[in-house]
């Protein structure tokens, strides 16, 4: 389906419009390094028209006048229609990424459709607006919430419908229109998402679609018919994004890069460690932003966490993202595989012990598959603890103390995810709060939608998920009434 999927359109005002470019993306299967279709490469004029569209949604079309009842009701018809995609959408998801196709239902489907309708029914119990009484004059304000507009999307490849969904069912909740600019090498499932959003009959105007290339994403930060960007990727895209907002007086929410630390504490039991740290440290081959790449291990029990390291790095089977068996994919492009094999290189030349993996997996000639890789005896300073590798590459630094620990681990210029584990939670839940982190878990890592999710320092500005969410995708108006 993927290959029929290749198209010549882009998707705004509720319908499938001819681009405007003459220019095509290419995308490459990751697991077979052979090419998989292409879509449009989107140029300043389709972004033009794909954020007028969105702009007559929210200033005089349907959407504008929508209650929250509507929204909220519009937002289960996508959950909806996204379920009946749902076999399409992972696999296709599965060959654009090499993501193991497990996984892939669960990134590409369940998440999308449970965020989708945990803000849907979080919308029927909202009020918008709130009466406070006056505390230095007669009468009472009303705090009223509006949408912001219209919000540009900007989003990654490596869990690109959950990570649209993150920014996508707020936004929609808050009654505002949005342009997505997908990830080049994840275009094609946006198009899926696309023909969900045709299916619940949302107001045309209110969904579009703009596939291209880092062009593309600039038009539509720079576009001054935008309200505001949403932006996932790395720190770098992240503070060129942050500079023109700043400079345009825009909201901008970013969620970057990360490099988190795992503390081991000595009573931690070892079995839960290692169960945990399988996906914590090495899920999607690594690409994940909040990967506990960085576990931090007493001196007393360094070399016991190592072989714990060791023995589930080895124990991931490679291969076929569609055979049930294969437990990592690869790495999303060739590139992305240059660049981990250098920064292992780096780690290699800096003195750091290569206990397992290190570079392309035997018996897997094509494809751009990475070995799980761990190392030792990692000083924080090196680069290989301080940049994100955004592949399957863990450090196992040593410790003396809880102090050291904590200082270790705050030894960064990210602040995005952690864990501690300990069979004390009390105490685990002690040292979670001398982290400088905007989230963390206790014995394990597990985002929940309730939640707010977002870094500290470098890992980004602003917060996904939970109720604050939606808050983000609002301007707040305060009405003074004077009593008579």
């Amino acid at each position: 389906m993927g290959l029929m999927l290749a198209g010549t359109s882009v998707f705004w005002d509720g319908t499938w419009q001819p681009p405007a470019t003459v220019r095509t993306l290419t995308l490459v299967d990751p697991s077979t390094e052979e090419p998989l279709g292409s879509v449009p490469w989107g140029d300043e004029q389709d972004v033009d028209s794909a954020v007028r569209a969105a702009r007559r949604a929210v200033d005089t079309g349907e959407w504008a006048r929508s209650t929250a009842a509507d929204r909220a009701d519009a937002m289960d018809r996508l959950a909806t229609a996204i379920e009946v995609r749902a076999d399409a959408l992972a696999r296709l998801v599965s060959q654009e990424i090499g993501q193991p196709l497990p996984v892939s239902r669960r990134y590409s489907v369940q998440r999308p459709v449970a965020v989708l309708r945990y803000y849907a029914a979080l919308l029927r119990e909202r009020p918008t607006e709130e009466v406070r009484a006056a505390a230095m004059r007669p009468g009472h304000t009303v705090v009223r919430r509006e949408p912001l507009g219209v919000v540009g999307l900007i989003v990654p490849w490596n869990y690109p419908q959950a990570l649209t969904m993150a920014k996508l069912a707020p936004a929609l909740a808050a009654g505002c229109s949005v342009v997505l600019k997908p990830a080049a090498e994840t275009s094609l499932d946006a198009y899926l998402l696309a023909e969900a959003a045709e299916e619940a009959e949302l107001p045309p105007g209110v969904f579009n679609l703009v596939p291209g290339g880092r062009d593309t994403g600039e038009f539509l930060v720079r576009h001054p018919g935008v309200d505001k960007i949403a932006f996932t990727g790395s720190t770098a895209a992240g503070r060129l994004i942050g500079a023109v907002c700043g400079e345009l007086l825009r909201p901008v929410s970013l969620e970057l890069g990360g490099k988190s630390a795992a503390i081991v504490l000595p009573d931690a039991d070892l079995d839960t460690v290692a169960g945990q740290l399988a996906v914590g440290s090495f899920g999607n081959a690594g690409q994940t932003c909040f990967l506990l790449s960085r576990v931090l291990a007493p001196r007393s029990r360094y070399a016991e966490v190592v072989d714990a390291l060791r023995e589930v790095a080895d124990g991931f089977v490679l291969g076929d993202p569609f055979d049930e068996r294969t437990t990592m994919g690869p790495l999303v492009s060739g590139r992305q595989r240059d660049r981990v094999a250098e920064l292992v290189a780096s780690g290699v030349d800096g003195g750091a012990r290569l206990v397992t993996g290190g570079g392309r997996p035997a018996g897997l000639d094509r494809g751009f598959y990475f070995a799980p890789t761990v190392f030792a005896d990692v000083d924080n300073a090196s680069r290989i603890a301080r940049e994100e590798v955004f592949g399957p590459v863990v450090c196992v630094l040593p410790y003396a103390d809880e102090e050291q620990a904590v200082a270790i681990a705050n030894d960064s210029e990210y602040g995005l995810g952690g864990s501690v584990f300990t069979t004390d939670p009390e105490h685990g839940l002690e040292v979670a709060r001398r982290i400088q982190t905007g989230t963390i878990g206790i014995n394990g890592y597990a985002p929940d939608v309730t939640a707010p999710f977002g870094g500290y320092k470098a890992s980004g500005l602003g917060r996904e998920n939970g109720p604050e969410a939606i808050a983000s995708y609002e301007n707040v108006k305060s009405m003074y009434v004077t009593a008579g």
